[in-house]
């Protein structure tokens, strides 16, 4: 189902053909025709979009757009009969993100609703927190989505071999022991079981180096363990 569109407006011949030209093009509308009514839903239920009236029984449509931004960004549309610059400018000035007067195309409500809807997905979209991502020389680790690539092409990690990568990249040009990435990534002690470290440094490097005898991201410190290079 698509879009989901709740219409305010108590002219029921108006609401309706509204609602059939937004249906058609694939969205999913419901009506109110009292203001109270649709203020509380606006408040309480998750809609996409907000096409309102301004003359309205039991809250005016100005308070009505007071009040959901107040508490809400969802995209309003008010669709009046009052045609002065002064309601216009009163309508945006509380928050609406359009304002189309009657009468008014069918064709033209759905343009606008689409070009709302489309601005507002790209808002959430570039407000949403991204992923964390590393990349240094060709290789690139998203820590969020657990993926690595190495010059554009994704390599398959496991989970330890990952970890691994990962913790030592975050922490560039500091050397750890064997010992130390051990106890970091198998968060126990080693007892005996460092040999593990050093297979999954073998690992890794033939995964994201070009020579593993001349390594470039992971470099062995004789005597010491291993540090990430930058």
């Amino acid at each position: 189902m698509g879009s989901r569109i709740l219409i305010i407006e108590d002219e029921e011949s108006i609401a309706d053909l509204e609602k059939d030209y937004l249906e058609i093009s694939g969205f999913s509308v419901e009506i109110e025709d009292d203001g109270r009514a649709g203020l509380e839903r606006v408040l309480n239920e998750d809609f996409d979009l907000v096409i309102l009236d301004l003359m309205l029984p039991g809250v005016d449509g100005f308070e009505i757009c007071y009040k959901v931004r107040e508490a809400k960004n969802t995209p309003i549309i008010i669709v009046s009969a009052k045609k002065d610059d002064i309601d216009k400018i009163r309508g945006l000035g509380l928050g609406a993100d359009d304002y189309m007067t009657k009468p008014f195309s069918p064709s033209e409500l759905v343009a606008r609703v689409k070009a709302h809807l489309s601005r507002y997905e790209r808002l959430i979209r570039s407000g949403s927190p991204e992923n964390d991502i590393i990349e240094i020389r060709g290789l690139k680790i998203d820590k969020t989505a657990r993926r690595v690539w190495i010059n554009g092409e994704e390599k398959a990690f496991t989970s330890k071999e990952f970890e691994l990568l990962t913790f030592l990249a975050s922490n560039p040009n500091h050397v750890y022991s064997k010992e130390e990435l051990f106890h970091n990534i198998w968060a126990q002690e080693s007892v005996g079981d460092i040999a593990t470290v050093t297979v999954h440094i073998k690992k890794i490097r033939e995964k994201i180096e070009v020579s593993s005898s001349n390594p470039q991201y992971i470099e062995t410190i004789w005597g010491v363990g291993y540090r990430f290079k930058v």
